[in-house]
């Protein structure tokens, strides 16, 4: 179980804003328009990483989407530029 959750998180980066989504959905009894803070989060982030992935395949950097590792570095790198 606990390999599938890494794999799941090597694959997409915002699994927890997707089990956030899930979860409300679920604590809510699928009512969407109660849940819309946690699914405007996952689209954020999905947006933020498929520009990620989009630059460094510009940029000819492999792999396109960076490792678990070195997201929270990218994630601090991009924001201290977004402060300037």
């Amino acid at each position: 179980m606990v390999n599938q959750k890494r794999n799941q998180e090597e694959t997409n980066p915002c699994l927890k804003e997707q089990e956030l989504s899930y979860k409300c959905l679920s604590m809510n009894n699928y009512d969407k328009d109660k849940c819309q803070l946690e699914f405007e989060n996952y689209k954020t982030c999905k947006g933020f990483w498929m520009s990620i992935q989009s630059e460094r395949r510009r940029k000819g950097i492999k792999p396109y989407l960076p490792t678990i590792e070195d997201r929270e570095k990218i994630k601090r790198e991009y924001f201290a530029k977004l402060g300037k």
